[in-house]
């Protein structure tokens, strides 16, 4: 019998207002995010955390004054203990949340699986396409804080797995359907936009974000009209484009209705539920855009969950950094299988 642990990884959320303020600290303090020397990258946090916090308790107040990621991501470790406790029935597996920037932080997280002691360690972003900003921020925290037992396997991405490929197809539809079958509509794949230097720095995540739209596209058949865009950009650089809200005011311009698939998200918070579903909903409105139809994120879906299980599979057949994914192109210098440690 081996002892296995498997760790989710995401950003995290606020608890309440008074987390907000921070959580917001904790995000830009991150080197990833903010490439400024520690002195002046902790002066920014506080900075942009007091800036930003009335704002957001805003909209979080929306959603009931804490972000739903934690409940999200705690349905999603529960569904994929259960999973993988039926299919390794002679094994101990339990599974864990760590999340970036609120509790339970990494550092919590590394207490209980020292405290567990598990023979074999599966790290599992809970972001199918890789990014230096995601991704690897998490593992490169993880890194920092645990030094307890186990073999390490980490799973860097699954940007075009079936099961994530599939799911999406099936909600879109699923969407369409709902919306009464619209003819003249076109689908809108929104991602979390990127900052162009970083993507420019050979960072795989744009990369990956378009070849998930393609194979989701593929799935869905020829007859659908879509589009790569992204969302939430934030500050005054250059971002990676087209924009969401372009392309909406585009659609409206061509007297199309829009379906959006959130394609990077994989749980419902504060980008879906308030970004996609209220504001942009609004852009839609006033560019005459009908329908608007927004597709729910993957969530603790059957058919993702048993992907994420096959996905704790692979890693464990595997004694280092893998991905459960085609392998990036030569352009892709930050892809996890070139940088991140065995």
């Amino acid at each position: 019998m081996s002892r296995i642990a498997v760790v989710l990884f995401n950003l995290g959320g606020p608890d309440g207002p008074a987390a907000v303020r921070p959580f917001l600290k904790n995000l830009f303090s991150d080197p990833a995010i903010i490439a400024a020397p520690m002195p002046l990258r902790y002066g920014l946090a506080e900075l942009i955390s007091r800036i930003r916090e009335k704002s957001a308790i805003d909209n979080y107040a929306v959603m009931g004054g804490a972000s739903p990621l934690i409940a999200e991501t705690e349905a999603q470790r529960a569904a994929l203990q259960a999973r993988l406790v039926g299919v390794r029935p002679d094994d101990e597996v339990r599974v864990f949340v760590a999340m970036r920037y609120w509790r339970p932080l990494t550092e919590q997280t590394a207490a209980e699986v020292t405290a567990f002691a598990p023979d074999e360690v599966v790290l599992l972003p809970l972001y199918p396409q890789f990014s230096t900003t995601t991704s690897a921020s998490s593992l490169a925290a993880w890194r920092t804080h645990y030094s307890g037992p186990g073999r390490r396997h980490a799973m860097c991405c699954y940007f075009d797995q079936d099961a994530v490929v599939n799911v999406h197809a099936e909600l879109i539809r699923e969407a369409w359907e709902t919306a009464g079958s619209p003819a003249e509509v076109r689908l809108l794949f929104s991602a979390h936009g990127l900052p162009e230097r970083i993507s420019a720095s050979g960072d795989p995540y744009r990369w990956q974000v378009e070849q998930s739209c393609a194979a989701v596209a593929a799935r869905l058949g020829p007859a659908w009209d879509w589009r790569v865009c992204y969302q939430s950009r934030v500050g005054p650089m250059k971002w990676i484009g087209p924009s969401t809200i372009e392309e909406i005011e585009r659609a409206g311009a061509d007297g199309v209705g829009v379906i959006v698939d959130p394609i990077a998200f994989v749980s419902e918070h504060i980008e879906t539920l308030v970004e996609l579903d209220r504001d942009y909903a609004l852009v839609a409105e006033r560019a005459g855009v009908s329908p608007y139809v927004r597709v729910r994120a993957l969530g603790a879906h059957p058919r993702f969950i048993a992907g994420l299980a096959g996905l704790v599979e692979k890693a464990l057949a595997s004694p280092e950094t893998s991905a459960g994914a085609t392998r990036c192109d030569a352009g892709q210098t930050r892809c996890a299988l070139r940088t991140l440690p065995a």
